[in-house]
């Protein structure tokens, strides 16, 4: 090849590799944003906003038709700054004083008056909530909201902010949810590879703003200190009766700080935090277990921003195939996430990583979601112990084989082996769930 064919090829694939680098940074953008509360309700909240906007005045009537991932998700978790639970409240507080272009912060203009005011919405029993039959797409709301002979219709589908319709309820389209879709987030298909690569050699001025995760996410945990929420198992954890249990170690710590966001965050909290793939408990599991961990292992910020990027990058590959919601437990994904940052911080490289996936997957690779709700902290807990454990194992050259259980030698593989059966072989499991929790007399 002459000089000025390499100089060509040269500079076309740094021009490429640009691109590349780019589309990663707009997914990261795309998937890693704040939210206040759990996100499946305060989708519906977006949704009766939007529905809301459209009609043009206050709605005398509410009917909210979800998939039965919504509706699971959404029964038992705290609705932030209201001390109630479940969808009646986010959906009358979505429509009386939710702001569309708030996103998943839909409802941060609470105030007492208008919490009152919601409550006597429900009171005056204005809302219907109903499971949306004959749909395939696992996130899906349609809010109408009507008043004075008028009507308007919402519809979120596919992912927590994505309103795919808001007009006339007469013109609103029969069709949509009919098919799941799996969409390829960003337009860019990741690897294991290409995620590693990523986190480890992107100029660091480009991939700096994950920093803004850790300031949330902890924050949310240090806020979570000064009150009582859900089964304060972050607070339990730090207490002196516990550290004779656990010991005032890493390990405690990054239990602790990632159960205390968690504990806040489901108990109804009026702290956002930064989720990642619409799941603000992911986006903590994917967070601060690697922030602890740095702080006590005196890692470099380079070091830190690195972790936390290939931490949420690695999450976000995941839900690829998975989908936003699926029978599989969140802290599954973010856990294999927090576990590949702590290696790195440890000083793993990428064998060491795909070693520490492979070892979470051979271990909580089963774990259920049946919805979120305060205990929802316990699981987490799972996770993040596992992820440590997972990563040490890694440290030390000890891998799960290829001869043992859904583990393949090839890493990609693997993870698709994971999300197979979270998206696909659990939905049976994901129907019985749904018909447990709601026959439950409470």
């Amino acid at each position: 090849m002459s000089d000025s064919l390499l100089i060509i090829h040269l500079i076309l694939m740094t021009m490429i590799e640009k691109k590349t680098r780019q589309q990663i940074i707009d997914l990261v953008n795309q998937e890693v944003v704040p939210a206040i509360g759990c996100t499946e309700p305060m989708a519906v909240a977006l949704c009766a906003a939007r529905a809301t906007e459209v009609l043009g005045q206050r709605p005398e009537r509410i009917e909210a038709y979800l998939s039965a991932n919504i509706l699971k998700n959404a029964m038992g978790v705290g609705i932030p700054g209201t001390g109630m639970i479940g969808l009646p409240i986010a959906i009358a507080l979505g429509a009386l004083i939710g702001k569309s272009e708030y996103q998943l912060e839909v409802i941060k203009d609470l105030t007492p008056d208008s919490l009152e005011q919601g409550k006597q919405y429900i009171n005056e029993k204005r809302i219907g909530v109903h499971l949306k039959e004959g749909i395939q797409e696992k996130l899906y709301a349609e809010v109408v909201c009507s008043a004075a002979g008028k009507s308007a219709t919402a519809i979120i589908s596919g992912s927590h902010t994505n309103i795919v319709y808001a007009g006339s309820t007469a013109d609103a389209p029969r069709n949509i949810g009919l098919e799941a879709k799996h969409e390829e987030q960003g337009g860019i298909k990741l690897s294991l590879r290409m995620v590693y690569d990523f986190a480890t050699t992107a100029p660091l001025d480009e991939i700096s703003f994950i920093l803004s995760a850790r300031d949330y996410n902890i924050g949310a945990a240090h806020q979570a200190i000064k009150g009582n929420y859900g089964h304060n198992l972050g607070k339990t954890i730090d207490r002196p009766l516990s550290k004779g249990i656990f010991g005032n170690s890493i390990y405690s710590h990054i239990i602790a700080r990632t159960a205390s966001a968690c504990d806040a965050r489901m108990g109804g909290a009026m702290i956002p935090v930064m989720s990642n793939s619409g799941s603000g408990n992911q986006g903590i599991c994917a967070t601060n277990p690697v922030c602890v961990y740095a702080e006590e292992n005196e890692n470099t910020e380079e070091e830190l921003i690195r972790a936390l990027m290939l931490s949420h990058l690695t999450a976000i590959y995941i839900k690829q195939s998975l989908g936003r919601l699926s029978a599989l437990c969140g802290c599954v994904v973010a856990g294999i996430g927090s576990s590949v940052g702590i290696t790195l911080l440890m000083g793993g490289g990428y064998e060491q990583v795909c070693s520490s996936v492979k070892n979470m997957i051979a271990n909580i690779a089963g774990m259920l979601c049946d919805g979120a709700k305060p205990s929802c902290a316990l699981k987490i807990a799972s996770g993040v112990s596992t992820a440590v454990m997972s990563a040490l194992l890694s440290m030390e050259g000890k891998c799960v084989t290829s001869a043992e259980g859904i583990v393949d030698d090839d890493i990609d593989r693997t993870i698709h082996n994971l999300t197979a059966i979270g998206a696909d072989a659990m939905c049976q499991t994901d129907d019985l769930v749904l018909r447990i929790m709601t026959s439950k007399g409470c």
